[in-house]
């Protein structure tokens, strides 16, 4: 019940609307066969481009048609630890090459790898990185090619040349694993390993778990296909240290780890990044070894999974000391992976549950965001073409057979075409909501991304193998299930005897389930679907029945609502439907027809739902872009920028070169909802203003009529943050607004404090209300400013975020990055007439302060504390950037 209780806010609105949905109807085998061509048609599009414009670099840059060689493009920071110049995405490709059918192309391939390729590079990369890929793609390219030459088909020359260089690259990972604890280094010199100033590397003491947790396929196939246990000891031994790490109360573990003391940094739970393929490699490596051992401990662990984390449809991250506490509002897209290791796992209702939610964000956006929060806004926008939905998609199609799953990866294939395709190959997306592009394609959108959508609409006798033969690796590289039959020869033994009394799990199941049993009717998934797809299915309205003569009032009309009314209020509840206030200041309606007064209630209910939404969709078209409150005295000096809500009335900040810049003064009357008191003190300057009580164009024209230049709303709902609600744009009263010339913009309540706190300190604040931050030197033109605030040489260091591994990438400053002032889709809503929330919106960026304030005195540090929050949303960007899965 505590969890039912915690989760509602999310998950009510999953239950929003009750829209008729037809059934999944059955692809004939002719669409399958179009859309499986079509893959391969895309994948040539991606492969080909690298081949003729990148290789042998590591990876293509699409928009600029060349390769991606690390040295010599701008630095990426952790991203670039993937690349070791060894052409990368070709080795990558290697056995999608076989799959797709194109084995006269794989053994070319080979051929280029085992020519020009060289793993003795001065330089440091990734061992997680380079595992994954790089040992995994010769492995996986080792098994394609073992089994071509056995059939007599192709490679009948081959002699276990990439086997020999996934060894010689064994050997070169190795010196990462020389710790007391047995977790390795998260970086090592290919040339060089960790040993002495010329590796520039051993200096790290942190991280993530999935980095020292997904070792243990790789290195165990290297074990048995060459005969030396080496690897696998030493991949045992790293998984071995992070069970015993684990927290004993929760049997959760944290996202980041000290590989000396074996402490947890980041104390964070979930199944997204940090952690995710620790599990996935706790499971498959059960699968592919058959040790029980690997299974009881990813038994232990998915119970807590399932007991903390998992709130269907959602996965939220949790404290390991206090797993009943959330860590955050948001999920990070890695986490997509999850349904289809459930559906490994056999645990098929919560897979189609999470799958669904994670859909509907795929349609509201066209891309999964690589952050989204519980409600399914854009947290971070990016989209590096991740296969992790795909792959959970195609696992469910494989476990249900429901066509449901089909559609799902048309619409994932429709969209790399629409929106991601270029002339040069397929580009990430910067932005989901504008449509952005980066100039980036990741090795893993042709090793994964084609490999999964190939397998999800081909028919078994499109295959060239038996898939079920093999495991997949968290690259999707294909290891042989015959691996299990090895002999482990000379693999040191510990003593497990107290460790087996304590990891009796008699209560799991030992087999997975067969889903023809569990699914006899494919349409039965859809019960599970049904509550959760409702939300965003906007494309079936059901029509209104005609009124039945004499019952009832007319019914009310979406544009006519006011929540503040009470005859308003009353005619909801007849018509079964419930208003929750937000502690964003937003309102959720749910309906259930049930509660209604009458079927015709339920009926007009179910249209002003529908309505709603239409409303709400309409409104987001007529958005307006987000604008800035910069604050520009001492000792800020414009490095403090706020990220506002504009008005739909008054002064237009986009049309404004200069912006209105002026001093604060907080308002009294507090609200504004009545003639100012202070007049004399407003008039000239910026009023600050509290939410509520009265129209936001009442409080501008009464600031407006004391003689401010502008005015400044903020939310008086406690805690609210545009790092976390959507933004807020101020409409007028119904009448006409053309009166009001000033410039009014709403600060949500963490922004506003900020702002509030500084008043406080300092007595005169200066602020610039504009479109977007400006450049300081533009600001300060022709007075004086302290030279280290023009060049950036004085600026403080933000205190490190515990979740972070490594933070050599820079922030961005207000002044060289303003891509926080994005146009975003912000929910409208009017001064106690707010128009709630129908539809799934999207989020503002992280809001803020984009650097620490240059000050020696005690000042700087009540400033530096404001950007706390902040500052942790962004190291935890760079921590996700860094975990490839």
């Amino acid at each position: 019940m505590f969890r039912r209780a915690m989760m509602s806010p999310a998950f009510v609105l999953l239950l929003l609307l009750g829209f008729s949905v037809r059934l999944s109807q059955t692809m004939t085998r002719d669409e399958k066969h179009r859309l499986r061509n079509q893959v391969v048609e895309m994948f040539d599009h991606a492969y080909q481009n690298y081949m003729d414009h990148a290789y042998p670099a590591d990876e293509l840059m699409p928009l600029t048609c060349r390769g991606r060689v690390r040295g010599l493009e701008p630095s990426r920071g952790d991203v670039d630890d993937a690349l070791g110049k060894f052409s990368l995405t070709l080795i990558d490709t290697l056995d999608t090459l076989v799959l797709l059918n194109k084995t006269a192309e794989f053994e070319e391939a080979v051929k280029r790898v085992l020519k020009d390729v060289r793993l003795d590079n001065d330089i440091v990369v990734s061992v997680f990185e380079t595992n994954i890929r790089v040992l995994g793609g010769l492995l996986g390219g080792h098994s394609m090619a073992v089994m071509l030459k056995e059939r007599g088909e192709r490679m009948l020359w081959y002699q276990d040349e990439l086997l020999h260089m996934a060894k010689d690259l064994g050997i070169r990972l190795l010196p990462a694993f020389n710790t007391s604890s047995g977790l390795p280094y998260p970086r090592v010199n290919l040339r060089h390993g960790v040993q002495g100033p010329e590796t520039r590397t051993g200096t790290e003491t942190d991280t993530c778990t999935a980095c020292a947790g997904t070792i243990i396929l790789e290195f165990a196939a290297l074990s048995r296909f060459t005969g030396d246990p080496v690897f696998e000891a030493h991949a045992r031994r790293a998984m071995d240290f992070l069970w015993e790490k684990r927290q004993r109360n929760s049997n959760l573990v944290g996202k980041t780890i000290n590989i000396h003391s074996g402490e947890w940094v980041c104390r964070d739970s979930g199944v997204g990044a940090g952690i995710d393929s620790y599990y996935e490699y706790l499971l498959k490596a059960y699968i592919l070894l058959g040790d029980d051992q690997f299974l009881q401990r990813f038994n232990i662990h998915y119970a807590s999974i399932m007991k903390y984390i998992s709130q269907p449809p959602l996965l939220l991250d949790v404290h390991i000391h206090k797993p009943l506490l959330p860590a955050r509002t948001w999920m990070d897209s890695l986490l997509a992976f999850f349904p289809g290791l459930q559906v490994l796992k056999g645990d098929i209702r919560p897979a189609i549950e999470t799958h669904e939610m994670l859909y509907q964000v795929t349609k509201k956006h066209n891309f999964l965001p690589e952050a989204f929060t519980t409600d399914f806004r854009v947290h971070w926008a990016q989209h590096p073409l991740r296969p992790e939905f795909a792959e959970s998609t195609y696992f469910l199609y494989k476990a249900t057979r429901d066509p449901y799953y089909l559609e799902a990866g048309r619409t994932v294939l429709e969209n790399l075409n629409r929106f991601a395709r270029v002339p040069c190959g397929f580009a990430a997306m910067k932005d989901v909501r504008t449509g952005s592009h980066e100039d980036r394609m990741d090795s893993f959108f042709l090793a994964e991304t084609f490999k999964y959508l190939f397998l999800l609409f081909a028919e078994e006798d499109d295959l060239p193998f038996d898939v079920e033969d093999y495991v997949f690796t968290t690259e999707a590289h294909l290891l042989p299930l015959s691996l299990s039959m090895a002999l482990r020869s000379d693999l040191p033994t510990t003593d497990n005897s107290t460790a087996t009394e304590e990891l009796d799990d008699s209560n799991f199941e030992w087999t997975c389930p067969n889903t023809r049993l569990l699914f006899p009717d494919p349409a039965y998934p859809r019960n599970f679907r049904e509550p959760i797809r409702s939300a965003v299915d906007k494309s079936c309205p059901r029509p209104a029945l005609p009124r039945e003569p004499g019952i009832g009032r007319a019914p009310l009309r979406a544009q006519d609502f006011m929540a503040n009314n009470p005859e308003h209020l009353e005619l909801l509840r007849r018509m079964g439907v419930n208003l929750i206030h937000l502690k964003d200041g937003r309102v959720q309606l749910v309906q259930h027809a049930t509660q209604a007064v009458s079927a015709v209630a339920a009926e007009d209910g179910m249209r002003f739902m529908q309505e709603m939404m239409e409303l709400s969709s309409q409104q987001q078209k007529e958005q307006l872009p987000p604008r800035a409150v910069q604050i520009i005295s001492h000792p800020f000096f414009g490095r403090v920028v706020l990220t506002a809500g504009p008005a739909q009335f008054g002064m237009d900040l986009s049309k404004s070169n200069l912006g209105v810049r002026g001093f604060v003064t907080v308002a009294e009357p507090y609200t504004g909802c009545s003639e100012l008191s202070n007049a004399e003190f407003v008039a000239g300057r910026i009023a600050l203003l509290q939410r509520g009580q009265c129209m936001f164009a009442e409080k501008a024209r009464n600031i407006q009529k004391a003689g401010a230049i502008g005015g400044i709303v903020i939310d008086d709902n406690e805690g609210s943050s545009s790092d976390t609600a959507p933004l807020f744009q101020m409409a007028g009263d119904g009448r006409s607004t053309d009166d009001v010339t000033l410039p009014l913009l709403f600060l949500f309540h963490k922004e506003g404090n900020i702002l509030l706190e500084a008043l406080k300190e300092h007595r005169e604040v200066e602020v610039l209300l504009s479109e977007k931050a400006r450049d300081r030197e533009a600001i300060f033109k022709g007075k004086a400013l302290p030279g280290a605030l023009l060049d950036g040489s004085g600026d403080e260091t933000e205190e490190e975020d515990c979740c972070t591994e490594d933070h050599s990438s820079p922030a961005p400053s207000a002044d060289s990055d303003q891509s926080q002032f994005t146009t975003q889709e912000p929910n409208i809503e009017e001064e106690e007439s707010e128009q709630p929330e129908a539809g799934l919106g999207e989020e503002t960026p992280a809001s803020a302060v984009e650097e620490p304030v240059e000050d020696d005195d005690a000042n700087s540090q009540s400033v530096d504390s404001l950007m706390a929050d902040w500052q942790e949303d962004l190291e935890a960007f760079k921590q996700m950037e860094k975990d490839e899965l």
